[in-house]
């Protein structure tokens, strides 16, 4: 990999890992969203603007991005340019990449996590082929047996969203891997959300202790010894329903379930928006109301935009990786900027880590039937 002849570094003096003394470092992928990477610098001038703290590694290719830098005055000095020459597909398979991924300008950017340049990665990029480099590049968390996609969730909650995983980075999981779930979206709704002691729920077909496949009921035997380290509240099973409740602050499935809802959700929400966009615009009476409503028709739209929730969250590697949507433009690249920026500013994988740790000790105790007073002593991680 080669360096812009135009790089300009991003501060002089280091402090924490992928932070300095002034800004924190967030690494972004330019070349993987279906809009280009002009949506991707746009995202960036967006979130400089917003974010005086935040400085950027952006990668891919230099006779493309360049240009488009100059355009904004905003990121002189904020925003170091990686040249990688090739880019990966939403077309490319996640083995094909795993191969060949070096030179792209996704691979680029995990590096730059795993050597420590910046604090959190940022791609719109194909979600396996992220998935498969950043299991390659940053490694799983000590105990950690599968990483899983957490999502942000609009709910009726004080905070406006609920936290539901896995949503896609595999389509099963053990017991086990249920019960990490439960700690890393609990340590997520945490550090992200900014809830002192979240309520947790498993997805089910139903909230008897009866109903569902073997592996949630062992789930769910376990999961009060798992809570009380991890600090959360166990609620018990929940349904479809109550994933946009009040109910629960996190939503624990496997990536199969859990990939389903969410796509399910997006196309209803469009769905009821495209209903909506019709139903105001079928008469000459129905435009003037929507006129007269459109301050609140704003601050709807405003609360159910998908672009400013955009961003998944890989959970339970050696560092913090986001997923914007494919399709993101300025404004929901900026979004999963500053979950990334939120994250990194809470020092949240460190706390994560120590997490699980703690939690893997509570469940194998649980098979026993004892918990680890030691364990549970952790007063350190969030």
């Amino acid at each position: 990999m080669t360096m812009s002849a135009a790089e300009t570094p991003v501060t002089t003096e280091q402090g924490p890992i992928g932070q300095t003394a002034e800004r924190v470092v967030i690494s972004v992928d330019a070349m993987g969203g279906d809009r280009g990477p002009a949506a991707v610098v746009a995202g960036l001038v967006l979130s400089a603007e917003k974010t005086p703290a935040l400085a950027f590694i952006l990668h891919g290719d230099e006779t493309v991005l360049a240009p488009l830098l100059a355009k904004h005055p905003v990121l002189a000095g904020r925003c170091t340019l990686r040249h990688a020459p090739r880019a990966v597909t939403m077309e490319d398979k996640p083995s094909q990449v795993m191969r060949n991924g070096e030179g792209t300008s996704m691979w680029s950017c995990i590096e730059s996590v795993k050597a420590g340049e910046a604090t959190v990665a940022v791609s719109c990029g194909n979600t396996g082929a992220l998935m498969a480099i950043s299991m390659i590049r940053l490694r799983r968390l000590p105990g950690v047996t599968r990483p899983a996609i957490a999502c942000l969730w609009p709910s009726r909650n004080p905070g406006g969203f609920n936290v539901m995983l896995d949503v896609g980075a595999d389509v099963k999981a053990e017991p086990e891997d249920l019960l990490q779930f439960a700690t890393m979206g609990a340590s997520y709704a945490r550090n992200g959300l900014n809830l002192k002691r979240p309520r947790v729920g498993l997805l089910n077909v139903g909230t008897e202790e009866n109903k569902g496949r073997p592996e949630l009921k062992q789930a769910f035997e376990q999961m009060p010894a798992v809570a009380a380290v991890g600090d959360f509240d166990f609620v018990g099973f929940v349904e479809g329903g109550d994933i946009p409740s009040d109910r629960v602050d996190v939503i624990v499935t496997d990536g199969f379930n859990g990939n389903i809802a969410l796509k399910t959700g997006e196309g209803t929400a469009k769905l009821i928006s495209d209903f909506m966009r019709e139903a105001l615009s079928s008469s000459l009476l129905s435009k003037l109301g929507a006129l007269l409503a459109m301050g609140s028709l704003r601050r709807l739209q405003k609360r159910i935009d998908p672009r400013r929730v955009n961003g998944g969250v890989f959970l339970g590697l050696n560092g913090t990786v986001v997923k914007s949507h494919g399709s993101a433009d300025a404004t929901g690249v900026s979004a999963a900027i500053g979950l990334a920026f939120d994250l990194a500013k809470s020092g949240f994988n460190e706390r994560l880590a120590a997490r699980v740790a703690s939690a893997g000790r509570a469940g194998q105790d649980a098979l026993g039937g004892t918990v680890d007073s030691a364990a549970a002593g952790n007063g350190e991680a969030k």
